[in-house]
């Protein structure tokens, strides 16, 4: 790779960290305003139709990013990044304008539609660029935009606790500046040079059956799935629960359930990153082998988190599972990398969400109807957490190979 097109690829992920960092504050800052939406929406009424709402987005979002995946394989990344961020941008604007239930689902459903076509496109753009040395710390920089996005979401509490603000002004401004960026965006961001010979783009159903009939891939994806149903119910309900459970103010409760594992995660992300290239060095098992570690350190975090029994035992749970979390998650799609062919990576991250996000949202909604039904968070947390410590074993039967196609 030339020194010019080396400097290009870091500047990519440096255009994408904003987008990033919007993606995740634009559906994260909802879940830390809970209390004022629900008194300003009175016919959202209980747990589970605000478990129900969360869970629309995901169903939407999942169901779709094969297709996003696809359409950025096929047609390119650049032009799907950007059209989704102007998209989700603007739905995020109509958000903050919703007078009823069943207008916030179908915002939600909208929004869904539009973000479910970006993390796919920009991982297989930021992994075109960056090959092999630098690939786990790109996309653990990039993913540690996204930390930040969920960081400054769980200021939402606080911007919705501001009578002067409210969340209704919060989903303008946000939509807003994601509408903006993406103007300059689509001038200064370009799809990657590819000197492969690949043939004939494959049809969607030739991509997915190729992605199925790879056992290594079916590994992956439920890798990916079975931890996110914890990580999900952390990052949507967990301002409500230290809210519930220890009895502290909705704004307090989103900083703790935020800050806390999300700079955690940032820090481990990027030493994730470091150590998973600096380990490729020696073996190709080296991304698989720091993502299993970050999962030993997320099973007894999880299982903590359901027993904790002060505040500050929660908030050290939960910076142990931002620490896991960041290994883990930095090192998803370099390990798909080294599993599929490079015209089928967002394709292939687009079924991950499919099936990872789809079940989330299921986590969300049963986590609200369990919560009414008053069972015990240990119970819930305990079974997250043997989910969680399976997807080591699958991890492991994973056997990566040398690409022997280089974008």
């Amino acid at each position: 790779m030339s020194v010019s097109l080396s400097r290009y690829a870091w500047l990519v992920v440096g255009l994408l960290m904003p987008v990033a960092l919007l993606n995740y504050l634009d559906r994260q800052m909802l879940a830390t305003m809970r209390s004022s939406v629900m008194a300003d929406i009175p016919s959202i009424g209980t747990n589970e139709n605000w478990g129900i709402m969360l869970g629309q987005f995901k169903w939407v979002y999942a169901f779709l990013s094969p297709l996003g995946g696809y359409i950025a394989d096929r047609f390119g990344r650049r032009f799907t990044i950007c059209g989704s961020l102007f998209v989700w941008s603007a739905v995020t604007v109509w958000t903050g304008r919703v007078t009823t239930f069943e207008e916030l689902l179908w915002a939600r459903s909208l929004m869904g539609i539009s973000e479910a076509f970006y993390i796919p496109a920009a991982l297989a753009l930021i992994a075109d660029y960056h090959v092999g040395p630098t690939r786990s710390r790109a996309v653990g920089l990039h993913q540690m935009a996204i930390y930040c996005g969920v960081i400054a979401g769980g200021f939402g509490g606080d911007v919705a606790d501001e009578p002067a603000l409210g969340w209704r002004f919060a989903f303008l401004v946000c939509g807003l500046a994601g509408m903006l960026y993406a103007i300059p965006l689509a001038f200064l961001l370009k799809d990657a040079p590819r000197t492969d010979a690949v043939a004939a783009k494959p049809s969607p159903v030739g991509a997915v059956s190729e992605l199925l009939a790879n056992p290594f891939f079916i590994l992956l994806v439920l890798y990916f799935t079975l931890p996110a149903l914890a990580g999900w119910v952390v990052r949507d309900w967990g301002p409500a629960i230290l809210k519930d459970e220890f009895g502290i103010a909705q704004g307090k409760a989103g900083r703790y359930a935020t800050l806390t594992w999300q700079c955690a995660a940032i820090v481990s992300a990027i030493l994730g990153g470091w150590a998973a290239d600096r380990l490729m060095k020696h073996t190709l098992r080296g991304r698989i082998y720091v993502s299993a570690f970050g999962m030993l350190i997320l099973v007894p975090a999880i299982a903590g988190l359901g027993n904790a029994p002060t505040l500050g035992a929660a908030v050290a749970f939960l910076i142990l599972f931002g620490v896991g979390w960041g290994f883990f998650d930095g090192n998803n799609m370099p390990i798909l990398c080294q599993i599929v062919r490079p015209d089928l990576r967002a394709t292939g991250y687009g079924i991950m969400n499919l099936v990872s996000i789809s079940c989330g949202g299921l986590a969300d909604w049963g986590f609200g109807a369990l919560r009414d039904a008053n069972v015990p968070l240990g119970t819930i947390f305990g079974t997250f957490a043997a989910a969680a410590a399976v997807s080591i074993v699958l991890v492991l039967l994973i056997r990566p190979k040398n690409e022997t196609v280089v974008p």
